[in-house]
């Protein structure tokens, strides 16, 4: 534990807790998001082809689950190591490399 602490940057175990909370619930808010916006988008998983709806529905979770992930965590009070270490490094690998 001491380890993933001093990798992480963080003091407490109390904060891990907070983080994968926060990474559990994203997961559900982002999921939950996808299914009004790929409605929204005319695809309905009664009558779009599954090889479109599902590849389409992944990749909108993928998208809303790394916007959402600096929110979530700032309701957690953990928006600091959100930031730090997931959106910075996300948007330098898509090349804004002055972040």
């Amino acid at each position: 534990m001491e380890k993933l602490k001093q990798r992480w940057g963080i003091s407490s175990n109390f904060q891990i807790i907070l983080i994968i909370l926060a990474f559990s619930v994203n997961g559900s808010f982002a999921a939950w998001i996808a299914k009004p916006l790929t409605e929204f988008i005319g695809l309905d998983y009664e009558t779009t082809n599954p090889w479109l709806f599902w590849p389409v529905r992944i990749f909108l979770i993928f998208i809303i689950y790394q916007i959402t992930l600096p929110l979530v965590g700032f309701c957690f009070g953990q928006f600091k190591f959100f930031w730090n270490f997931f959106t910075v490094k996300m948007l330098k690998r898509m090349g804004f490399k002055n972040l």
